[in-house]
């Protein structure tokens, strides 16, 4: 299984290298039966091999026609790679506040995406989450905020 499975990331890192833009959208079902494997067997490589961490953003839409979309993150930030690698896995409403600001100072917001990453994180916007749990949800929600800024750049 670990043979299959790395000739599936291999296959998919050497077409994201021919694209000329680090994206790749193919057929995750195409891609099974090429490789004669469920798409379970798909999903596996791309949650283990092509995440934020090593790089990567995965967009997919399941079903008869569904697809998988792999964006290689551009590490021209080095400031934005460090944030997603080594932020906080719980974060207070002060502390995400205080990441927002220095990310508009910094010129990565706007004013209007500066007040939506606020409000979308604040206590008020997460009352519904467990008290024991909104400091994390909210870092995870702020990480998926930086690594959309990483993907448009």
């Amino acid at each position: 299984m670990a043979g299959l499975t790395s000739d599936i990331e291999r296959f998919l890192k050497a077409m994201l290298e021919e694209s000329t833009d680090g994206m790749l959208e193919i057929g995750r079902n195409d891609l099974a039966m090429q490789f004669d494997c469920a798409p379970s067997q798909i999903n596996y490589v791309l949650s283990t091999r092509f995440t934020p961490h090593n790089g990567y953003l995965i967009e997919s839409k399941r079903g008869g026609n569904g697809f998988i979309k792999i964006i290689t993150i551009v590490e021209e930030d080095n400031y934005l790679s460090y944030l997603v690698k080594n932020l906080n896995k719980q974060m207070t409403e002060a502390n995400a506040d205080s990441l927002f600001v220095d990310l508009y100072n910094r010129k990565y917001f706007t004013k209007d995406e500066f007040l939506m990453a606020k409000y979308a994180t604040s206590d008020k916007a997460l009352v519904e989450v467990d008290s024991k749990f909104r400091n994390r949800v909210r870092s995870d929600i702020i990480k998926n905020i930086i690594l959309s800024v990483l993907a448009r750049s």
